[in-house]
């Protein structure tokens, strides 16, 4: 199995990125055939109060490296892709890892 990692950094607007992600970005994500699980993990303060490094994690699953290929070239995929405009330029970091 194949997971997409996508890190993203803390928005601007985090109550605007927030709505758009998980009323508008999330729902796409999950109609993109051929992926098998997608999570979402907000990240919290550190035990000393300090910011996370990080906002948000989303993890998307896929059987193997050609099924996420396919998956993401789909119709459905190029929404997702083309939605990313609309977070507000928050900058993401993307891993791509087999999961053990």
């Amino acid at each position: 199995m194949i997971k997409l990692t996508v890190l993203y950094d803390t928005p601007a607007d985090i109550e605007a990125f927030d709505a758009h992600y998980m009323g508008t970005h999330v729902p796409l994500a999950k109609a993109v055939p051929g992926i098998h699980r997608v999570e979402i993990t907000r990240f919290s303060p550190g035990a000393d109060g300090s910011a996370p490094r990080y906002h948000l994690m989303a993890e998307l699953y896929f059987a193997d490296a050609a099924a996420m290929q396919a998956a993401l070239g789909t119709p459905e995929g190029k929404e997702l892709g083309a939605d990313v405009v609309n977070l507000g330029g928050t900058p993401a970091t993307h891993l791509v890892g087999t999961v053990a």
